[in-house]
């Protein structure tokens, strides 16, 4: 794949909690000239002023997900209300190491129903804290609740953020309709590559410029 090519595939990110409305602008401006798909914000950055082809994706239940359905769901709400395209919830993690998949279901469930299509719902599911069994039971709920995208990581666990064996799994368990988004610690070109490889339709990426620049001179197509 081109430079062009993988910033395509690029939520160009920024959910550092000392982010300022200053340090949203300036990733917005590197988006456009990277070429990248979105940039991917917390919603107190909302609404944001972004050129039509740019995406934006708001975190919901950010970063531990220990927020309740309802709250996750107004949550998805008003980022939708204020401009979101895509929402990128994250799922209780104790209640899936538990193995009551039927509530993350329902968690997930309340927020596709407060964010319906078209609006993209991306469910980060920790993968680095699940075993594979969970990972397989938290992805065939996201698929049962009408999520259109699993993400590994949020990029702030202890445990890591996304590797090719998850990604695998997850594809392997969603199927070839479902978008895979490996996000947390991909950094390289190398890394993009391997993601790609597993599986991932969607790579989550803080430090795009670098990453691109790996790739060759063609990096920013623009919009």
């Amino acid at each position: 794949m081109s430079a062009a090519d993988i910033a395509r595939i690029i939520d160009h990110t920024l959910l550092k909690p000392e982010a300022t409305r200053a340090d949203v602008e300036a990733l917005i401006a590197e988006a456009v000239e990277l070429g990248t798909y979105s940039v991917c914000v917390s919603p107190s950055m909302l609404p944001l002023a972004v050129p039509e082809g740019l995406k934006v994706a708001v975190v919901c239940g950010f970063p531990s997900g220990k927020h309740t359905s309802a709250v996750k769901a107004a949550e998805a709400a008003e980022s939708v209300a204020l401009g979101a395209d895509e929402i990128d919830m994250v799922i209780d993690i104790g209640t899936a190491r538990e193995h009551r998949y039927d509530d993350v279901q329902a968690d997930i469930a309340a927020v596709r129903s407060a964010a319906p299509s078209p609006t993209v719902l991306k469910v980060i599911i920790e993968s680095a804290a699940l075993t594979d069994e969970e990972i397989v039971g938290v992805c065939t709920a996201a698929v049962a609740a009408g999520a259109d995208f699993v993400k590994t990581s949020t990029g702030f666990h202890p445990a890591g953020g996304a590797t090719e064996h998850a990604v695998r799994l997850m594809r392997e368990t969603v199927g070839p309709d479902l978008g895979v988004k490996a996000s947390g610690g991909v950094r390289t070109l190398a890394q993009a590559e391997a993601m790609i490889a597993a599986g991932a339709t969607r790579l989550g990426v803080s430090g795009s410029r670098a990453l691109l620049a790996d790739a060759g001179s063609d990096v920013g197509s623009g919009y």
